[in-house]
């Protein structure tokens, strides 16, 4: 079960990614959606996501 901020997160980078059909960095989703916490902290609830199997790198150099 995912909290509430990766909920979130996970939200922001589909949308993101249905916006613009590109992969998705930490960094877009602290500028553009999440002003309170650390791009630091969105790669780590990503890597989290990953290893869900919510998320998916699309090759070895994907922000």
């Amino acid at each position: 079960m995912l909290d509430e901020r990766k909920r979130k997160i996970l939200k922001e980078i589909v949308d993101e990614y249905i916006d613009t059909a590109e992969p998705v960095s930490s960094a877009v989703i602290v500028e553009k959606y999440e002003q309170d916490i650390s791009s630091a902290t969105v790669r780590n609830d990503m890597a989290e996501l990953e290893k869900a199997g919510y998320l998916e790198k699309p090759h070895t150099s994907a922000r």
